[in-house]
């Protein structure tokens, strides 16, 4: 696990963490939650200097690699002698959260369609259906103050996120956060997925069917802390396993993020 007091990575470790970052953009353009070049996924690194990669302004999420990735730390400086551009609300952003959570190692944010409509309403988002339970009281909510440009807005994103792994950023995107890539990147893909079966249950015009308190928490419990399997084949943790199934898909599609 990439702990910020940890020693610097090795050249091969520094290497996986680019495939892994490079391999969450790509995948995010596959499944369509991308914003041109906009919005960001960044990862920290391991050591003592606090510093995470970033996708270069510029770039369209389906053709980013792993050698394109820049290098940042927590005042915004670029590591080496290139000095590609970087998105100040990126930086507003992702810097702040990594810098305050120490949990934080990869933040995934995006502007889709489904996850901009539930933002912009009032009660964010409801339990609806069994995807949208694993967020069950785990959904952070911040207030709209326009481009994120001003520093000052840092503290009050920290504030608002606290402790819980997803954040809904009101009239603008959602956010989550992960102890790895791939936790980042699946909060994300079942987080979109429950703003699209909600608005999808919302267009009926029906009225919502949502099931009992008792039942909402005990399936985020379900998902989050899931108790021991009777058997060793019988599995309830699925991230590594559904990791490895999209890396599988990307290596089909186009190896190329690996460069």
């Amino acid at each position: 696990m990439n702990t910020p007091g940890k020693n610097k990575p090795s050249k091969r470790e520094l290497k996986r963490l680019r495939q892994d970052l490079a391999a969450c953009y790509r995948l995010l353009a596959h499944y369509r939650m991308t914003d041109l070049i906009y919005t960001h996924c960044t990862l920290r690194v391991p050591g003592p200097e606090r510093q995470y990669l970033i996708n270069p302004y510029g770039l369209m999420w389906g053709e980013i690699t792993a050698s394109d990735l820049v290098l940042l730390d927590a005042e915004g400086k670029v590591a080496g002698s290139a000095q590609p551009p970087i998105n100040l609300a990126g930086f507003v952003i992702h810097g702040a959260i990594h810098e305050a959570r120490d949990d934080a190692h990869c933040i995934v944010h995006t502007h889709t369609l489904a996850g901009c409509a539930i933002a912009a309403q009032r009660d964010g988002l409801l339990p609806v259906n069994q995807i949208s339970l694993e967020f069950y009281e785990r959904v952070a909510y911040h207030d709209y103050e326009g481009i994120s440009y001003d520093l000052s807005e840092r503290r009050r994103l920290v504030r608002d996120l606290g402790d819980k792994p997803v954040m809904i950023m009101r009239n603008h995107g959602l956010l989550t956060v992960g102890t790895t890539v791939a936790q980042a990147f699946l909060r994300m893909f079942y987080l979109e997925k429950a703003c699209e079966i909600q608005l999808a249950a919302q267009s009926t015009g029906q009225a919502l069917a949502l099931p009992a308190k008792h039942i909402c928490r005990k399936t985020e419990r379900q998902f989050n802390a899931p108790p021991p399997a009777p058997e060793a084949h019988l599995v309830n943790e699925p991230n590594d396993l559904a990791w490895s199934a999209l890396l599988r898909l990307l290596d089909r599609l186009d190896a190329s993020y690996k460069l």
